[in-house]
C-alpha cells in the first residue's frame, strides 16, 4: 500500500479545495485552446478535447511531477499538419502512437538528463518568447472568427470584448487582495459568465469555436498498412513530435521545479508522456505534451499536487459527455483575459534587471531564442539553436584560457607549463606556444594544470612530438592525468602518438630509435 501511495505522491499534504478549484480553472482555459489547435490542423474538434483528457489524466497520475498540466499542445500539433494534409488523419494517429513509443524508450534509457545542457539564457529566451506567443495568440479573439484571414472586430462588438477582457484582468489583479481562498482566475471567469448571462450581452462564446458535445473516446486502430512504406512516412513526423514534446515538456518541468522549489523526474515524465501519446493514437486524440500556460494557471491557483490535473481532465470529459450546453455559453472574453494574465506572469521580468550584468553572448542567445520562438513558433528549434550557440561561445572563451609558462632550468632543459584545457578550439593557440627550432635538445611539457580533452588535442600533441623528433630533440610530457593517459592509449590505433609512460616520474616520453 505504501508503494502505491508513493507512486502517486498521495503522501504529500494536499489542499483539496485549492486542487479542485485549480483543476476546474485549468479545464476552462484548456478547452478553447485545444479546440483551436485541432481546427488549425484540420482535425475534427473533438480530437483536440480527447487529447486534453487523455494527456491530462495519464500524465497527472503517472508523470514526472505534481502540478504539471499536459494537453493537446500547439507545439506538437503544428508538426502534424503536413502529414494530415498529405496522408490523412489515420497516418496522423499512427505517427502519434509511434512518437509515444519513442518517448518511452528515451525515458527508459534515462536520456532526459540531457535537458541539463540547456543554459539559463536559453531558458530566459524560451520563457519570454513563449509569453509573447501566449499574448499574441489572444489577439485572435478580437477577430470575427478563427479563420486566418478573418476581419478584426469593430464598433460595439470590439468595445464589448475590450470591456469584458479588461474587467477579467482587473478581477484577477485585485481579487487576491480580498481573498486567496478561491483562484482569482476562476472568480473572474464566473463573474464575467454571470454578467454576460444576466445582462444578455452579445459576445463570442466557446460554442462559436466548435461543438464540444460527444461520447467517450472510442478505441480505434489506425487504418494504415503496417509495412515499411507506411513506417517511412510516419517515422520522421513521429521523431520530430517526440523530440519537440519532450523538449517543451522537460523545460516546463524545470520551470515548475524553480517555481515550487522541488525536484521533478524527467525520465518518469518522458515515459508518462509516451504512454499518453500511444493512447491518443488509439483513442482519437491528437497527442500533445505539457502546456506551460495551463501549468502556470494551475500553479497560480495554488495547486501543488496531482489532484488538480486529474480534476481538470475529468472536467473536460464531463463537459464532452454532459456539460457542453453550459460550457458552450462561456464567454471567450473571460478566457482571453485569463490567458493575458498568464502571459504577463510567464514573462521573466527579472531578465531586464540583470541584462546589463550578463555576458554579451548570453544576452544575444536569450534574445535570439526569444525571436525564433516568437516568429517560427518552433520551441524545440529555438532551444536547439540556443544551446549550440551557447556551447560555441563557451568553447571560444575556454580556448582563450590556454596559456604556457616557459623557462629553462640550470640543466638547460626547456620547460613549458600549460594552463587551461586542450581541446579542439584551443589547439591552434597551443601549437603557437612552442619554438621547436629554438628550443634545446631536451624539452618538458607539464600538464599539471591542463588536460587533454579530445581527439583534436591528441592529434595536436602527436604533431608536436613529430616536429621535435624531426628536429632531433627529446620531448617529455609530464603530469598527465590518469584520464589523459588513458585517452592517449586508446588513440594508438588511430594515430601514432609515439609516447610511452615513465613509471618513475609519471612522464610520457617519446620513443626514439
Amino acid at each position: 500500500m505504501n508503494a502505491y501511495l508513493n507512486l502517486f505522491d498521495f503522501k504529500q499534504k494536499v489542499n483539496y479545495k485549492k486542487e479542485f478549484l485549480a483543476g476546474i480553472t485549468v479545464a476552462m482555459t484548456m478547452m478553447p485552446e485545444s479546440l483551436s489547435f485541432a481546427i488549425l490542423a484540420g482535425f475534427p474538434p473533438l480530437v483536440g478535447l480527447y487529447a486534453a483528457f487523455i494527456m491530462g489524466l495519464v500524465t497527472a497520475m503517472f508523470g514526472g511531477r505534481p502540478g504539471l498540466i499536459s494537453g493537446g499542445a500547439g507545439a506538437t500539433v503544428v508538426i502534424l499538419i503536413a502529414l494530415m494534409q498529405t496522408h490523412g488523419i489515420e497516418y496522423v494517429f499512427a505517427a502519434i502512437a509511434l512518437a509515444g513509443v519513442i518517448q518511452i524508450i528515451i525515458g527508459l534509457f534515462k536520456l532526459a538528463k540531457f535537458i541539463r545542457l540547456v543554459p539559463q539564457p536559453v531558458m530566459y529566451g524560451f520563457v519570454n518568447g513563449l509569453a509573447v506567443i501566449i499574448f499574441i495568440s489572444q489577439l485572435n479573439q478580437f477577430k470575427e472568427s478563427a479563420a486566418p484571414d478573418a476581419e478584426w472586430l469593430t464598433g460595439q462588438q470590439l468595445y464589448t470584448m475590450l470591456a469584458l477582457v479588461t474587467l477579467t484582468i482587473l478581477i484577477i489583479w485585485f481579487f487576491p487582495r480580498v481573498s486567496k481562498a478561491v483562484p482569482a482566475s476562476l472568480v473572474a471567469i464566473v463573474c464575467i459568465f454571470g454578467i454576460v448571462l444576466g445582462f444578455g450581452i452579445e459576445t463570442r462564446t466557446v460554442s462559436d469555436i466548435a461543438a464540444i458535445a460527444g461520447s467517450f473516446p472510442p478505441f480505434h486502430v489506425p487504418a494504415i498498412s503496417f509495412d515499411f512504406q507506411s513506417l517511412s512516412i510516419v517515422a520522421p513526423y513521429a521523431m520530430m513530435m517526440a523530440c519537440v514534446g519532450l523538449t517543451e515538456g522537460l523545460l516546463t518541468l524545470n520551470l515548475v521545479d524553480e517555481i515550487t522549489g522541488t525536484k521533478g523526474n524527467g525520465n518518469r515524465e518522458s515515459i508518462a508522456q509516451g504512454a499518453a501519446n500511444i493512447l491518443n493514437g488509439f483513442f482519437f486524440g491528437m497527442g500533445g505534451c505539457p502546456m506551460i500556460a495551463q501549468t502556470l494557471v494551475n500553479l497560480s491557483a495554488g495547486a501543488r499536487a496531482r489532484l488538480s490535473g486529474i480534476v481538470a481532465s475529468m472536467t473536460i470529459l464531463g463537459v464532452i459527455l454532459f456539460g457542453a450546453p453550459v460550457i458552450g455559453r462561456l464567454p471567450m472574453a473571460a478566457l482571453t483575459g485569463v490567458m493575458i494574465m498568464v502571459a504577463i506572469g510567464t514573462f521573466e521580468w527579472a531578465s531586464f534587471r540583470i541584462i546589463n550584468k550578463m555576458p554579451k553572448q548570453d544576452v544575444f542567445v536569450g534574445i535570439l531564442v526569444a525571436i525564433i520562438t516568437i516568429f517560427l513558433h518552433n520551441l524545440a528549434l529555438a532551444v536547439l539553436i540556443g544551446v549550440i550557440i551557447s556551447a560555441l561561445a563557451f568553447a571560444w572563451e575556454s580556448a582563450k584560457r590556454i596559456r604556457a609558462k616557459k623557462y629553462t632550468d640550470e640543466n638547460g632543459v626547456k620547460h613549458y607549463e600549460i594552463y587551461g584545457p586542450l581541446f579542439f578550439a584551443s589547439v591552434l593557440a597551443f601549437k603557437e606556444k612552442f619554438d621547436v627550432a629554438g628550443d634545446p635538445e631536451k624539452v618538458i611539457i607539464d600538464f599539471k594544470d591542463s588536460r587533454i580533452a579530445d581527439m583534436s588535442a591528441i592529434e595536436a600533441v602527436n604533431k608536436l612530438t613529430e616536429r621535435y623528433r624531426d628536429a632531433g630533440k627529446n620531448l617529455h610530457l609530464k603530469h598527465l592525468s590518469e584520464d589523459c593517459r588513458k585517452l592517449l592509449k586508446n588513440a594508438e590505433n588511430v594515430i601514432a602518438v609515439n609516447l610511452i609512460e615513465d613509471p618513475v616520474y609519471s612522464v610520457a616520453t617519446e620513443k626514439r630509435n
